[in-house]
C-alpha cells in the first residue's frame, strides 16, 4: 500500500489538467524517473523539466508529481510560465520577436525570490508557486505554500537551464521532440486563439521555436542534463539518458 501525499498546485489559471493514465511502457519510464528523483536525497529537492514547446513538459511534471506523491514525498508543482514579466511592462522591452521572448519574457528575480531560493535546502520552504498569472495578469505572489523538509518542487518550462538559474536544480530533465513536431503540436493546442490556426502557426514557428533554438544554440542543455527522454510517441517514450 502506498502512502500517497497531496500535491500542491499553483493557483494560476494556466494550470493544465492531470494527464490520463499512462500506457504500460510509459509507466515503466515514469517509475524509473520517479525512483531516480526519490533516491537523490530526503531533503527538499528542485527538479526542472525543459524542452521545446509542446514537448509534453507539463504532463510529465504532473506524472512525476503523482508518482512521487505515491511514494509519500510531498510535491509542489510550478511552471516558469507563471514567472514572466507582466504585460503592463511590455513597452520596456521586446517580447514579441523570438529573441525578445528568450531574452526578456522571463522574470528571473521574481522566480528566484519567490520560488527557487526559499525552496532550497537552506531556504525557509515558504514558496509562491505563481507570480503573475499569464492569462489574467493577476498578481499571486503573496499566495504562499509551505514545502516540508522532504518536499520536492517539480518545475516545468522552457529556458530552465539558462546560466542565471541552472545552478538551482537538483535534477534536470530534457524532453526531446523534433522541432517540426513541436510546431505541429503547438498549433493543434493553440488553434483556438484569436486569429485561429494561422496565428497559432506564426506564434509557434516565428516566436517560440526561434527563441528555443537560440537557447539551445547558446546553452546546449542536452550536453549536461542528467535525464533525456524522447517524447515523440507519448505512449512509447524512450529514456535516452540515463540508459534504460
Amino acid at each position: 500500500m502506498t502512502n500517497e501525499t497531496a500535491i500542491q498546485f499553483s493557483v494560476s489559471t494556466w494550470r493544465q489538467p492531470m494527464p490520463p493514465a499512462a500506457s504500460p511502457e510509459r509507466s515503466r519510464v515514469l517509475d524509473r524517473l520517479v525512483g531516480i528523483i526519490d533516491a537523490l536525497d530526503d531533503r527538499r529537492l528542485r527538479v526542472a523539466i525543459d524542452g521545446l514547446t509542446a514537448a509534453g513538459k507539463t504532463s510529465l511534471g504532473h506524472e512525476l508529481a503523482r508518482g512521487l506523491s505515491r511514494r509519500g514525498r510531498p510535491v509542489s508543482r510550478a511552471s516558469l510560465d507563471d514567472f514572466k514579466r507582466p504585460w503592463s511592462e511590455r513597452h520596456r522591452y521586446d517580447r514579441l520577436s523570438g529573441e525578445g521572448y528568450y531574452r526578456n519574457a522571463f522574470d528571473r528575480e521574481a522566480a528566484c525570490r519567490l520560488l527557487l531560493d526559499p525552496s532550497g535546502p537552506t531556504g525557509d520552504g515558504l514558496v509562491a508557486l505563481c507570480s503573475i498569472d499569464p492569462l489574467t495578469q493577476v498578481d499571486h505572489s503573496n499566495v504562499k505554500v509551505s514545502m516540508p523538509a522532504n518536499g520536492v518542487l517539480v518545475v516545468d518550462g522552457v529556458f530552465a537551464y539558462r546560466p542565471a538559474i541552472n545552478s538551482y536544480w537538483d535534477l534536470r530533465v530534457w524532453v526531446e521532440i523534433d522541432p517540426e513536431l513541436s510546431v505541429r503540436r503547438g498549433i493543434e493546442r493553440d488553434r483556438g486563439i484569436d486569429g485561429g490556426e494561422a496565428a497559432a502557426e506564426t506564434l509557434h514557428r516565428d516566436r517560440y521555436l526561434v527563441a528555443e533554438l537560440l537557447y539551445i544554440d547558446e546553452v546546449d542543455p542536452r550536453s549536461f542534463v542528467e535525464v533525456i527522454i524522447d517524447n515523440t510517441d507519448l505512449d512509447h517514450p524512450r529514456l535516452i539518458r540515463p540508459a534504460p
